[in-house]
């Protein structure tokens, strides 16, 4: 399996993930990304870390996602918009 990590950019400081996590694709580090923001912005307090970012690398160090710590507050249930 691939391994990610999980880098956070606060305004022009980045603080490096070491070890990552192995993961099965883009798509559940996109869910381990939100999973940490929310519960740093439940810990922290969300008005200094609304505009960190997490980068999401790969073992070769290219960015596979960036999500803003904004996003992470956005409800993207797989509920249908409409009851129809």
């Amino acid at each position: 399996m691939p391994r990610y990590f999980f880098n956070t950019r606060v305004a022009d400081e980045l603080i490096s993930d070491p070890d990552g996590e192995e993961l099965r694709d883009p798509d559940r580090a996109w869910e381990i990304a939100r999973a940490m923001i929310r519960e740093l912005l439940k810990t922290e307090g969300a008005s200094a870390l609304l505009n960190a970012v997490i980068e999401v690398t790969d073992d070769t160090g290219e960015i596979v996602l960036e999500f803003p710590f904004s996003e992470a507050l956005l409800d993207f249930s797989d509920k249908p918009l409409t009851k129809h």
